[in-house]
């Protein structure tokens, strides 16, 4: 199921139920402060969590208030994608590892075992770098990806390549990698006796075949980088240069999903970009997106594509006002 992160009423459960597991006892009133919500949606909460099993007792008094009785065994809070994507939320848009991994110690405590070794997985086979901005993704292809990196075996699927034809893998996972906007599994290709990087977006069918492997040592030791220089060094069908009349930051905030080593100042208004795409389309849209001013140099199937898209424009716009 691809998803995106999106579940607002799941973690704000997880809240109050850590809330409740922390102290004793908690008025009404205290618990819509802490999450920032009426008293109202704070019993609609409750109730939903006495639904799910959990043993919420109301407490009498001036104000009234809520105790979670004890007990050993919880009921699951969430289902499995929805704690997969949780953990891949945290990890994939939280810049600051340590808050990041604060929040999933946080959402384990609560969870029943079998969902507690799914995040786990994640949380020790995903490296997020920190400029990375999240795309959607398979949460069960990411649940098989990281449990086969934490378990160290061989897994195998169905691979799609840039240009549409598609392989069959086997492959000895090494990392999952969010970066550049994208979600890639970093690995060693037993058919090709060397390191592959695979787009996770592109994995069909991911299955562990249940055989363990003993881990290699990565050639540049850290995951992040390695792929990094994988992405940078792969080439592209179209590409061109841009000088763009914009700082560098600028530029990078209208281009979220590009590599940021191909944006570099020229001085403090002005930055150089190296744009890639194996799609006309897809370049073209980047272009339009550095805004009037830019400077391109590019092959003559690129430019003639953007004066088609120009010519069309022209056409299709509304004539000058009265």
């Amino acid at each position: 199921m691809v998803t995106a992160v999106t579940l607002s009423t799941p973690a704000r459960l997880l809240r109050l139920l850590g809330l409740l597991q922390g102290r004793r006892e908690w008025a009404g009133t205290e618990l819509a402060e802490r999450l920032g919500v009426t008293d109202r949606t704070v019993r609609r909460d409750v109730g939903r969590l006495r639904e799910l099993g959990y043993p919420v007792e109301g407490t009498t008094g001036t104000a009234g208030g809520y105790r979670l009785a004890s007990g050993e065994d919880l009921p699951p809070l969430l289902d499995d994608d929805e704690a997969v994507v949780i953990a891949t939320s945290l990890l994939g848009t939280t810049g600051d590892g340590e808050t990041a991994g604060r929040a999933l110690a946080k959402l384990t405590q609560v969870m029943p075992v079998r969902l507690r070794h799914r995040i786990d997985a994640v949380g020790a086979s995903v490296v997020a770098v920190p400029d990375h901005r999240s795309a959607r993704i398979d949460t069960g292809t990411l649940a098989v990806l990281a449990a086969a990196v934490r378990d160290r075996e061989i897994v195998r699927f169905v691979y799609r390549r840039r240009d549409g034809t598609a392989t069959d893998r086997r492959v000895e996972p090494h990392h999952v990698v969010a970066t550049y906007g994208l979600w890639y599994l970093l690995a060693f290709d037993t058919g090709a006796g060397d390191w592959r990087t695979f787009r996770v977006d592109r994995i069909d069918g991911p299955e562990s075949v249940r055989l363990r492997f003993a881990p290699r040592e990565l050639p540049s030791g850290d995951p992040a980088e390695h792929v990094r220089q994988t992405i940078t060094s792969t080439p592209y069908r179209y590409t061109a240069r841009a000088t763009v009349p914009a700082p560098a930051d600028d530029v990078r905030a209208r281009l979220p999903m590009s590599i940021p080593a191909r944006i570099r100042p020229i001085d403090d208004t002005s930055c150089s970009v190296l744009l890639g795409a194996d799609s006309l389309d897809q370049l073209v849209r980047d272009v339009v997106v550095l805004g009037p001013g830019t400077q391109l140099d590019a092959s003559l199937d690129v430019l003639e594509r953007l004066r088609d898209v120009g010519r069309w424009l022209l056409e299709t716009s509304p004539g000058d006002p009265v």
